[in-house]
């Protein structure tokens, strides 16, 4: 469903597993900061809102978000995470850049998802513009840090339901 249809905060809160024994690592671009740290702190406090402890969320940065790939690889084989998020933002300008950034980057999270033995949770804002990476990052359209937490939290109960 487009964003613009769903508020990204909005979830039902009695479907999200407890997360007191699950442990995250969060990998974060440090470029478009504005974004990508708000984006993050909504990660964080939808993780302790469910009740993940602090200690068991392990967060490092990348300078950007082609970076997120091999971030969230060494995240995943660390073995100190259940789920890996991967947060990043990229504003389309005016070159083909963005294109080739948003496309390695998909492939990139997609392939560990593919490949590895832990979820890898898509935490990428590809916009237009400033404005709709604000809208997205806590603005009018909710945190996507909020999905991607809960999205973690449920793929890790996934994940071990079938242990």
């Amino acid at each position: 469903m487009a964003t613009a249809f769903h508020n990204l905060s909005d979830y039902d809160f009695g479907s999200v597993p407890d997360a007191a024994k699950m442990r995250f690592g969060i990998v974060v671009s440090e470029w478009n900061s504005e974004i990508t740290g708000a984006l993050l702190e909504g990660v964080v406090n939808t993780l302790r809102r469910h009740g993940a402890k602090q200690e068991n969320i392990l967060i490092k940065t990348v300078p950007g978000s082609f970076e997120l790939t091999f971030g969230a690889n060494q995240l995943a084989r660390c073995g100190k995470v259940d789920a890996v998020i991967a947060i990043g933002c990229v504003i389309k300008g005016d070159t083909p850049h963005f294109d080739y950034v948003c496309m390695g980057t998909t492939q990139g999270i997609a392939q560990l998802n593919t490949s590895g033995e832990i979820p890898v949770i898509y935490g990428l804002i590809t916009t237009l513009d400033m404005q709709q990476a604000l809208d997205r990052a806590g603005g009018k359209l909710g945190n996507k840090g909020d999905e991607c937490a809960v999205t973690a939290i449920k793929m890790i109960d996934f994940a071990w339901s079938l242990k």
